[in-house]
């Protein structure tokens, strides 16, 4: 199995032992990994509230998708962490706006903390056309 790993400024900066994304021998399956809401030009957590959060984790989603030769409907498992589940009908609205159906699969959690102590965390799976991509 071979590891291509793949980096873009457009999405926040790995800052410990994980790679922005990773695509497995072939490019056909790619890791996402989690997302919070940092903004990747000041590495900052965006300011407002679990709103504005959730909108930045889908950008920075978006851009690992993008540098992944992707899009988020390539998506086809998402996780999510919320620290407070009662924001669960806001995330979907908010994720009504990123995804159209087929929608991917997906799981959110309820988590006491998360780091930086935001509100939302996301990673997902995505799948690309194999025949086409290549490094």
């Amino acid at each position: 199995m071979k590891k291509n790993i793949i980096s873009t400024e457009k999405a926040p900066a790995a800052i410990g032992i994980y790679s922005q994304a990773v695509a497995v021998t072939g490019g056909a399956t790619i890791y996402l990994s989690g997302q919070i809401p940092l903004v990747p030009e000041t590495m900052e957590v965006i300011e407002g509230g679990i709103e504005e959060q959730i909108h930045q984790v889908f950008k920075n989603l978006t851009a690992m998708c993008e540098a992944s030769k992707g899009t988020v409907s390539d998506i086809v498992k998402l996780n999510i962490f919320l620290t407070d589940l009662s924001n669960f009908a806001v995330l979907n609205e908010i994720m009504a706006t990123y995804f159209t159906e087929p929608y991917p699969a997906r799981a959110a959690i309820g988590v006491s903390a998360l780091p930086k102590g935001v509100g939302v965390e996301m990673d997902g799976v995505m799948v690309i056309n194999s025949d086409s991509y290549s490094f």
